[in-house]
C-alpha cells in the first residue's frame, strides 16, 4: 500500500528558522547623522504613511520592544489577469525596525494566526531588518468570495499578490529586499523568484520541496527507508502494526478524545475516527523523521506497550488533533494546490499490507463545494527548470534527514551567486545557524551581500551591524509551519 504525503509547512511551515541562533551582545551600532535623522522622521508618521497607501488598511498597531508592529489588510484582485472579477482583503503584518534597514518579505504559504503577533524569520534577525509577513490567498482571513471556484488559488496569482504588496511598500522601505520562507513557504519563495525575478535582491528558501513530478523518482521513499538504524526503522514499523492491530480500542479512545475537545469527523473530511486513526498511523514514520532525531528512537513503544503508551507516542510524534475537521479545514487551500499543481511525494509501507481499510484521495481533504480541476504539473516543472538555469542570489538550505528535503531544488553553473547547502544531520528545522562553519559563513556573507551590507568579518566602518539578539518571543517557530501535512493512506503508486 502507498501513502501520498501532501507537501508542507506547517508546519507550515517553519519552518524556516526553527533552531534558535546564538545571542549577540549588541543590537548594532548606533546610526547618527542626516540619514538616521531622516529615518527617525519617517518613523514618526509611519502609521499615517501605511494608511495612505491605496488599498492598505491599518487594522491595529501592537507594542513590541525595539520595533513598531502593524496588522494590515491590502486590497487584491481575485484575478490579477482580470481585475474586474472582484477583489478581496489580504492580511499582512509589518515589523518595522527602521526605514534605513533591509526588509525581509516572509510568506509562509499558509495563513497568519487569527490574532497575529510579532515574529522574526532567521534572515530578519541576522540582518536586523524589517519584516513583511503575508498571508496566502484563500486561507482563513484572506478568502476571496468565489464560492466553489478556487481556480485563482494558484502559484501565479499568489506571487502576483506578493509583487503587489512589494510594490506598495517599496517607497516606505527603499533599501534591499530579501524573500524567505520555510517548507511550503520555501517553495513559495522560489516561485516568487521565478515569476517576479526583478523584485527581490536575494532569496533564502528553507527545506523547500521541489515536487517536479519526475517519472520514477524515489527520493522521498529512499530517505524514509534509510534514515536511522535498521533497529529504529523496525521499531517504528512495529508500532504502526501494533496500533492497527488495536484499531478498535484506539478508535474508541480517539472518539472520546474528539468529544472531550470539541473535534468532529464529518464526511467532508475524514468521515470517522477510524479513518483518521489510519491516517495518523500511516503518516507517523514521515512525521518522526521530519522533526525527530536518532536519539528519539529509544522512545518508540514496543509490542508490550499499553494502549495509553501507544496513544501518547503517536500523539506526540504525529498529533491526533491534526486529522479532525477543525484542522483539515484550515489546510484545505493547500490540499487544493497539491491536487492541482504542486504535486507530492509517494512512500510505500509494505509492513501495513492487509491492515489498511481505506483509499483516501486528496480531494477528500477539500470541501465538496470546491470544483475539481485536473492536476497540471506544468508550473512546478517550469519553476524547477528556471531555478536550475536562471536563479540569481538564491540560497536553499536543507536538512540531511528531513523527508521533505529529499526532493530539492538545484542550481547549475549558469546561475548567479546561488547555492544549495545541507545541515548534514538536520531535520525540517534546518537553518543557516545550524550549517557547518564554512557553509554558515558562505550563507551569511551571501545574505549580507544581497542585503547591501558588508561581510560579517569586516571591521570598523566596513563591518556589518551585529545581528539582533535572539529573542524567545520574536524568534520562536511558527506552530503552523512545524506540522507536516498528513499522509493519504492507500493511494496506488
Amino acid at each position: 500500500m502507498r501513502s501520498r504525503l501532501w507537501t508542507t509547512l506547517a508546519a507550515g511551515l517553519v519552518s524556516a528558522c526553527l533552531l534558535p541562533a546564538p545571542a549577540f551582545a549588541a543590537d548594532g551600532p548606533a546610526r547618527t547623522g542626516a540619514p538616521a535623522a531622516a529615518a527617525a522622521t519617517r518613523d514618526t508618521d509611519l502609521k499615517d504613511r501605511l494608511a495612505a497607501i491605496p488599498g492598505m488598511t491599518v487594522v491595529q498597531e501592537k507594542p513590541v520592544d525595539g520595533y513598531r508592529f502593524f496588522v494590515l489588510t491590502y486590497t487584491q484582485p481575485v484575478d490579477h489577469d482580470h481585475p474586474g472579477r472582484g477583489s478581496f482583503q489580504q492580511r499582512l503584518t509589518v515589523l518595522h525596525r527602521g526605514a534605513d534597514r533591509p526588509t525581509v518579505l516572509s510568506a509562509s504559504g499558509y495563513g497568519l494566526p487569527a490574532d497575529p503577533g510579532p515574529s522574526r524569520s532567521e534572515p530578519t534577525r541576522l540582518l536586523d531588518a524589517n519584516q513583511v509577513s503575508l498571508e496566502y490567498r484563500f486561507f482563513r482571513g484572506s478568502e476571496p468570495a468565489t464560492g466553489g471556484d478556487w481556480s485563482t488559488l494558484n502559484v501565479r496569482q499568489a506571487t502576483a499578490d506578493q509583487h503587489a504588496v512589494f510594490t506598495a511598500l517599496k517607497a516606505l522601505y527603499p533599501g534591499h529586499w530579501i524573500a524567505t520562507g520555510g517548507s511550503k513557504g520555501g517553495m513559495n519563495a522560489a516561485h516568487y523568484e521565478r515569476f517576479h525575478p526583478g523584485d527581490m535582491d536575494g532569496t533564502v528558501a528553507y527545506v523547500a520541496p521541489d515536487d517536479a513530478a519526475r517519472p520514477g523518482d524515489r527520493a522521498y521513499a529512499d530517505v524514509i527507508r534509510s534514515n536511522g538504524t535498521p533497529e529504529c526503522r523496525a521499531a517504528i514499523a512495529g508500532a504502526q502494526v501494533e496500533a492497527l492491530r488495536r484499531r478498535t480500542a484506539l478508535t474508541a479512545r480517539y472518539e472520546q478524545y474528539a468529544r472531550d475537545n470539541g473535534y468532529t469527523f464529518s464526511a467532508e473530511y475524514m468521515g470517522s475516527a477510524d479513518k483518521a486513526l489510519e491516517a495518523v498511523v500511516v503518516d507517523t514514520p514521515w512525521a518522526f523523521w521530519q522533526y525527530g532525531t536518532e536519539a528519539d528512537c529509544a522512545a518508540v513503544p514496543g509490542r508490550d506497550a499499553t494502549d495509553q503508551q501507544l496513544w501518547d507516542w503517536f500523539d506526540a510524534v504525529d498529533g491526533f488533533s491534526f486529522y479532525t475537521d477543525q484542522t483539515l479545514s484550515y489546510y484545505a487551500p493547500y490540499y487544493y494546490q497539491a491536487a492541482t499543481e504542486l504535486g507530492a511525494p509517494e512512500v510505500a509501507y509494505p509492513q501495513l499490507k492487509g491492515l489498511l481499510k481505506y483509499r483516501i484521495s486528496v480531494w477528500d481533504y477539500i470541501p465538496d463545494k470546491v470544483a475539481r480541476r485536473p492536476f497540471d504539473p506544468g508550473t512546478t516543472r517550469d519553476v524547477d527548470r528556471w531555478i536550475r538555469r536562471n536563479a540569481r542570489n538564491t540560497l536553499f538550505v536543507y536538512g540531511g534527514r528531513d523527508p521533505w528535503s529529499a526532493e530539492r531544488f538545484s542550481v547549475s553553473a549558469r546561475t548567479r551567486d546561488s547555492h544549495v547547502l545541507t545541515v548534514a544531520d538536520g531535520n525540517h528545522g534546518a537553518s543557516i545557524t545550524a550549517l557547518a562553519p564554512a557553509d554558515r559563513t558562505l550563507a551569511t556573507d551571501a545574505l549580507l551581500r544581497w542585503a547591501g551590507l558588508p561581510p560579517a568579518g569586516g571591521s570598523g566602518l566596513t563591518a556589518s551591524p551585529a545581528p539582533a539578539p535572539y529573542d524567545a518571543l520574536l524568534d520562536a517557530p511558527d506552530p503552523a509551519e512545524r506540522h507536516r501535512l498528513p499522509g493519504l493512506p492507500g493511494l496506488p503508486g
